[in-house]
């Protein structure tokens, strides 16, 4: 079975890398030619892997139509903003769609998952989510992520394409549980590389993140969720690696700004997208829609896009009132 991965990013990149390995049939789709030449001739992707050494001769295209032909499986790993726009470019594909980008959509708040639902009705959607740095995958370091899907043996042709001994891939049912612990947690990391910046030690950031998979397991469940997937990969998993490793973008991001850089001075020389950015607006819209607790994605919605003082924020935050744990 041929598998197109749609998106040259590094995520892209580094799955297009473990199917190759598995001996797939694999296409790797990305906007731009000279990039493209040189992955397929040099096996580099110096924009978003630089150092990393790739297989040469991987199979790629820049034309949309030819990557996904003949293809039973598609991996969806465009950034948020542009997924629906892509995805409804090939509504009538048929196979298995699988979203690998971590994102809400603002106006509807619905997942990448929701999204495919509506541009490629006739497909069966997955998602693959987890603690999985491109950079640690690339170099075959161990990791394990799920597949999820509602669709009968969707997730396990997702696992099938991916699993090795370095890349172990489990499956599950909870679709939109898997995605809302994958696109949540990016808002956290963002609290997470904060708090560094300021100062602040390992007590903060174990107290944030326990503190963060309550609430976001409460918007999950709220959402129809599972609430056991939030201490699974795409939860408690993800959510660990992403607040705890530099090679986080999110944490990265957070860090310069608990550093004293502002936002929007940080995105302008992003190389990669920082899916927090945009998606602690759309989880703060999605929260108050469902009327849900979120002490945490509010503080950080309210520092990214109102303005609201760092220290401020991590103030109001600091001093809510006193509550049993939930």
């Amino acid at each position: 079975m041929k598998t197109t991965v749609i998106g040259a990013g590094a995520w892209g990149t580094a799955l297009a890398k473990v199917a190759h390995a598995n001996g797939s049939d694999i296409c790797l789709w990305g906007r731009n030619v000279d990039a493209m030449t040189q992955l397929k001739r040099a096996g580099r992707n110096e924009r978003y892997l630089p150092g990393i050494d790739l297989p040469t001769g991987l199979p790629t295209e820049v034309d949309l139509a030819k990557a996904v032909n003949g293809a039973g499986c598609i991996v969806m790993a465009v950034p948020s903003r542009a997924f629906r726009e892509v995805t409804a470019r090939l509504a009538n594909f048929d196979g298995v769609a699988v979203s690998v980008t971590k994102g809400i959509e603002f106006e509807t708040g619905l997942t990448m998952g929701g999204i495919l639902e509506e541009t490629m009705p006739l497909s069966k959607v997955a998602a693959l989510s987890g603690p999985t740095l491109a950079e640690e995958v690339c170099r075959d370091m161990p990791s394990a992520a799920v597949a999820a899907s509602g669709a009968p043996g969707a997730a396990e042709t997702v696992q099938q394409v991916f699993h090795r001994p370095t890349f172990r891939v489990y499956t599950s049912e909870d679709l939109i549980g898997v995605e809302l612990g994958g696109a949540l947690k990016n808002i956290i990391a963002i609290a997470a590389g904060a708090s560094t910046g300021l100062g602040f030690g390992d007590n903060s950031k174990a107290a944030l993140v326990t503190r963060a998979i309550a609430e976001m397991r409460r918007l999950g469940v709220s959402c129809g969720a599972r609430a056991e997937t939030f201490a699974g990969l795409s939860g408690l998993g993800d959510l660990t690696v992403t607040c705890f490793s530099s090679l986080s973008r999110n944490y990265q991001f957070g860090l310069r700004i608990g550093r004293g850089e502002k936002p929007e001075a940080i995105l302008a020389d992003s190389v990669s997208v920082v899916e927090g950015y945009p998606t602690a607006r759309s989880a703060w819209n999605l929260a108050r829609s469902r009327d849900v607790s979120t002490p945490i994605i509010d503080e950080v919605y309210a520092m990214l896009h109102e303005g609201k003082d760092l220290r401020q924020a991590l103030l109001d935050l600091t001093t809510r009132s006193s509550k049993a744990e939930d």
